[in-house]
């Protein structure tokens, strides 16, 4: 059943709807104009619908039109420089040397920049080495033109006929991510899930929550259709996102001392329950997912009114149960937060509903302009980037050399493909996209070797074409192994269709593979490394920071300031984008050699610790938020002071060459507040601080002794 409805999904999302798209675009010319016996013609137009849909990644309608815009303009300049010089060997070194850094530098513009720069070098390539006339380079870059507008205008069809589709798939998938981190944290109540694998699966889990979360905004909070007069259908999606967003950080706010609360009531089963009852919201979250991704008004399935009265039963049998209900308030809060993203799919449940208005919302999103000063700023070696578009002009150059000096065939441009498809700025992501392209490889061509050597009828292997071509297109951005798998025999299959399809193919193919792989490989060790430690400090400091100004909320809620929302979320969102850049570089450091993997004990101590602090906040904030009274005495105000000290002597310990970060004016102890307060709510509070406190001491002890040398 579980696999039926996975099966289901994948066939819903945007993946398939993207390889279905992209396969329609690239095989429809070739075969309308083969028809006519123009089947050569048809293989350029369909090269420039392949080129433009590099760059078409999900977004605003307007960023995807003035990327694959950019992507045909230089893609015409490159194909007619690269015909023009292909007679002259020193130009076309040249031409490579240059191109090869000019693109590789458009990483600094962000992923659409990145894929037009991609899509530009691999036009260039393919070019390397034709017999072109004057004449034909004209006529060949006109029809990749041809192809270019074709897509584009294919695409944009598609964008205007469906306008909500992209972004029902974006907020089902973030959704669903949401729900897998909820599933962790229902393990923090299972008597025998290990606290520490728990919280390297949370902050991992994070990291895939952040990048969706990121991926939804790009695409409602930059799209008009969702901020200048909404429809209904905009509304419901921005509401259900902006909840989720909630949610995500009321999963974050039910983070307590897990260790005292499985000592102290383990023995009751009560445990038990809450695991019960938190997996089931998990459930409830990817039921949504589902009838969201398949376009179907999402209905409840569970009756969380029934579990939340049993429950609290439960929790009145127990002695010394307060944190036991401030956890129960927690869970009740999530089981409302997610039935008022269903109330959403009724007219009922949009009324008197607002939405923050466009400038609020635009704040979310990070604007990535194309500033020539931006890229003068990162001609430097201390520049990652520079140092990766040098990386790749330099090996570029070496396998053309190697490409040109032995006989491997006809397709030797393949060697030079796999470098500018495999170096990446990192040497980890290098290292694990040639391993994923090895395997795909060698797979993938086992697979279409066999059907070109047994299947004999070209409407059965058209039929595997088909199926190849929509897999590769599909699992482009979703798993590059069965992405090269798929592309590997759709290619091999392409060629056997005009009379090159033999084994000795499949032996190029896997050949060329692995000498670009391995000069990329050792390139990226030897060829001005970017290691991941070096980054480690300032990615650190960035969540220090994010963390101190978290808790200066904290100090003015608890203070009786009232709470800015937008401000907040803004300083959340910050939070958790730092988290996740520090958690993904640690992720990358892992990957590579040994002697580069420093200090790694204390870098994960540091996450860890980090997540439980951001967590500790988190629930006090959720507390002040329903609450809003002030609450504070004398005894807060010292906590939070200490607290905010030690932070600041963390982000001290990790200064470099970064912005001197201005501390807040630490809070005075109001005379006229409490000394204590003896009531339930008042010693939860100082029992959290306490918590927080803690944690922030623990910080500072970690990020002494990772600053050591």
């Amino acid at each position: 059943m579980k696999q039926t409805r996975e099966i289901k999904n994948f066939i819903y999302s945007q993946y398939f709807t993207d390889g279905l798209r992209i396969s329609f675009g690239v095989l429809l010319p070739p075969l309308l104009l083969s028809q006519l016996g123009h089947l050569e013609t048809g293989i350029a137009v369909s090269m420039g619908a392949i080129t433009t849909s590099i760059p078409d990644n999900p977004g605003p309608v307007v960023h995807k039109r003035n990327g694959m815009l950019f992507c045909m303009l230089f893609m015409v300049i490159v194909s007619l420089l690269t015909g023009l010089i292909n007679d002259y060997p020193l130009l076309i070194v040249a031409e490579v040397f240059f191109l090869c850094f000019f693109f590789s530098m458009f990483n600094i513009f962000g992923n659409r920049a990145s894929a037009i720069g991609t899509a530009v070098l691999v036009i260039m390539i393919i070019n390397i080495d034709q017999n072109f006339t004057i004449k034909t380079i004209f006529e060949y870059t006109g029809f990749l033109l041809a192809g270019g507008i074709w897509y584009m205008g294919l695409s944009l069809a598609v964008s205007q006929f469906r306008p909500y589709r992209i972004a029902q798939h974006a907020i089902a998938e973030c959704i669903e991510q949401v729900a897998e981190y909820v599933k962790l944290k229902a393990l923090f109540y299972d008597g025998k899930a290990d606290f520490d694998d728990t919280y390297k699966k949370l902050i991992d889990q994070q990291i895939i929550v952040h990048q969706q979360q990121d991926n939804v905004r790009e695409i409602i909070f930059k799209n008009k259709m969702f901020l200048k007069d909404p429809t209904n259908t905009a509304r419901v999606l921005t509401l259900v996102f902006i909840d989720i967003i909630d949610l995500f950080e009321q999963t974050m706010a039910t983070h307590y001392d897990y260790t005292a609360i499985r000592n102290t009531y383990s023995s009751s089963g009560i445990l038990k329950d809450f695991n019960k009852i938190i997996f089931n919201l998990a459930r409830e979250l990817e039921n949504m997912s589902f009838d969201i991704n398949a376009n179907e008004r999402p209905r409840p399935v569970q009756d969380f009114k029934q579990q939340l009265e049993e429950l609290k039963i439960r929790i009145d049998q127990v002695e010394n149960n307060l944190v036991l209900k401030k956890i129960l308030i927690n869970v009740r809060n999530m089981v409302s937060r997610i039935e008022n993203m269903y109330s959403y799919f009724s007219k009922k449940g949009l009324e008197n509903v607002g939405i923050s208005n466009e400038k609020d919302l635009g704040r979310f999103v990070q604007t990535q302009t194309i500033d020539l000063k931006l890229f003068i700023e990162n001609l430097s070696f201390k520049s990652s980037t520079f140092r990766h578009a040098l990386r790749v002009a330099i090996v570029a150059i070496i396998g053309y050399g190697v490409s040109k000096l032995l006989p491997l065939g006809h397709h030797s441009y393949w060697i030079l493909l796999t470098i500018v498809v495999i170096l990446k700025p990192g040497f980890s992501l290098t290292k694990t996209r040639n391993y994923e392209r090895l395997i795909g490889t060698i797979i993938g061509g086992i697979a279409g070797a066999l059907i070109v050597h047994y299947v004999k009828d070209t409407t059965i292997r058209f039929f595997f074409l088909m199926i190849f071509m929509i897999g590769a297109y599909s699992f482009q951005r979703l798993n590059y192994v069965v992405s090269v798998l798929f592309m590997t025999p759709y290619i091999l299959l392409m060629f056997s269709f005009i009379g090159l399809g033999n084994l000795s193919l499949v032996q190029e193919r896997i050949m060329d593979t692995f000498i670009g792989s391995f000069i990329a490989f050792i390139a990226s060790y030897l060829l001005f490394p970017s290691w991941e430690y070096p980054q480690l400090r300032k990615h650190m400091r960035k969540l220090l920071i994010a963390n101190y100004e978290y808790l200066t909320k904290v100090a003015e809620g608890l203070m009786g300031k009232e709470l800015d929302l937008t401000e907040y979320k803004l300083i959340r969102k910050e939070l958790y984008v730092s988290s996740a850049n520090l958690a993904s570089a640690y992720q990358r450091m892992l990957s590579e050699p040994k002697s580069k993997q420093i200090k790694v004990r204390e870098a994960s101590k540091f996450m860890v610790l980090n997540h439980m602090l951001s967590s500790y906040i988190a629930t006090l904030i959720s507390a002040l938020r329903n609450d809003g009274t002030r609450q504070a005495n004398q005894a807060h105000i010292k906590l939070i002071r200490r607290a905010l000290y030690q932070l600041c002597e963390g982000i001290s310990q990790l200064q470099g060459d970064d912005e001197p970060f201005l501390e807040t004016e630490l809070l005075a102890v109001d005379t006229q507040l409490p000394s204590t307060e003896d009531n339930k709510d008042s010693r939860l509070i100082t029992d959290q601080l306490g918590f927080i406190n803690k944690t922030a001491g623990d910080i500072l002890k970690t990020t002494q002794r990772f600053t050591e040398d």
